[in-house]
């Protein structure tokens, strides 16, 4: 089939509209209509032929046919004036038909903000009568925005050199009333462009919303020391104190007496726990990454499925009397520094070692089964009658053993 050229314009426009070859979809050719008069129109959403008839289908059109395009409005055709027409009455007509044209073009306003395109009404620009926008548009005729000084892009849309980001949550703001958005960094993004543009309603609604995150992120923030020893004191010494998922990251808990204490699913992240007495403790799922627990004692804790990723455990105490040796079972404490530490006992089954330190670590009758120990540094250690099958000795380094480690402790 060969090419179809057809003559595409805007209803109202001045020009004589503009010649194209006819897509192969009628979706498509309204698409292109709408990019060739997109300052004419918001949307194209209708076709029609001179007489008035709408078209549904580019099957049906000829060379040199004139497609008349529309925001949705109906065409009524380049009709010639009745035999039975006055002058007068044709004129009031043509004038009507324009004056309805040029009150849809004068309400419409397009905007280019930072290269993002938007399109909204003058009423909605011009809804905050002290705004900087609503004295950029209040006037109308094509006067607006270029007495400030706005230059306009190729389709015509106003150019304002403000962020794009935040300019439509004030656009919808004007439409409705209200922001629509809780995340603290973008608020505050929003409050400055609000500003910028002397919203001042605007301005008052962020100011809360931002105080309601600074109080929010107040309420999550971790405890300080001080904070947790509030805590602690009225707590009597043969009560356990539910801590579960509080949050204590880079809190100094050194020195102190946490025995007993329920932290599950805690965040510890890089607390220092140095020389603190966690006997008896519940740090399961607790995230103890990078934390400081030197010489503390860990008698009888449970730290199961704990994250204790780069943590520095130097001479800890694990060691129990009674023999109940502290439980890792699943721990991720892959880098983990554990030399001269005493874990006599201890349970890190299927627990993960990789790269830690267990330099001059004593190990006896621990249960490392399938343990990962991968390029797990155990140098000068005691494994007298420690489990290890199963596990990862792949790189592991066991140089100057304080006992011989024996096949049937690692084979299954």
């Amino acid at each position: 089939m060969s090419a179809v050229r057809v003559t595409v314009r805007a209803a109202g426009a001045s020009d004589n509209g503009r010649v194209i070859l006819v897509p192969s979809t009628f979706e498509e050719l309204l698409q292109v209509a709408g990019n060739l008069y997109s300052s004419y129109l918001v949307e194209a959403r209708r076709l029609f032929n001179t007489d008035g008839a709408e078209i549904g289908d580019v099957q049906v059109l000829r060379d040199n046919d004139v497609v008349v395009v529309t925001g949705g409005d109906l065409y009524r055709g380049d009709h010639a004036p009745a035999a039975g027409d006055s002058p007068r009455k044709l004129f009031s007509q043509v004038a009507l038909c324009s004056n309805n044209t040029e009150k849809y073009r004068d309400e419409w306003i397009a905007l280019n903000v930072g290269g993002e395109r938007f399109v909204t009404t003058r009423s909605t620009l011009t809804k905050d009568s002290d705004s900087m926008l609503a004295r950029m548009f209040a006037s109308s005729g094509g006067v607006e925005g270029r007495s400030w000084g706005s230059a306009i892009d190729s389709t015509g849309a106003y150019l304002i050199d403000r962020s794009p980001v935040f300019f439509h949550h004030l656009l919808d703001y004007l439409r409705c009333g209200k922001i629509f958005e809780e995340k603290a960094s973008i608020l505050q993004g929003i409050l400055e462009e609000a500003h910028f543009f002397g919203l001042r309603k605007a301005v008052e609604q962020l100011e809360v919303l931002l105080q309601d995150c600074e109080e929010v992120d107040a309420a999550d923030a971790p405890l300080t020391r001080r904070q947790f020893i509030s805590l602690l004191v009225p707590t009597p010494t043969n009560s356990v104190l539910r801590c579960q998922g509080i949050n204590l990251a880079k809190a100094d808990l050194s020195n102190l007496d946490l025995h007993c204490i329920n932290f599950k699913k805690a965040n510890l992240r890089g607390c220092n726990l140095s020389n603190a007495n966690l006997e008896d403790c519940c740090l399961n799922k607790a995230n103890l990454e990078h934390a400081i627990l030197d010489g503390a004692s860990l008698r009888c804790v449970s730290m199961i499925g704990a994250n204790c990723e780069f943590a520095s455990m130097r001479g800890c105490d694990c060691e129990d009397p009674l023999g109940k040796g502290a439980n890792f079972e699943g721990a991720n404490m892959k880098n983990c520094i554990l030399e001269d530490s005493h874990m006599a006992g201890a349970v890190l089954r299927v627990a993960c070692l990789r790269n830690a330190s267990l330099k001059r670590c004593d190990l006896q009758g621990a249960v490392l089964a399938g343990t990962d120990l991968e390029d797990c540094d155990l140098t000068g250690s005691n494994l007298r009658g420690a489990n290890l099958r199963g596990s990862n000795l792949t790189g592991t380094v066991m140089e100057d053993m304080q006992s011989p480690l024996h096949m049937s402790q690692t084979v299954t």
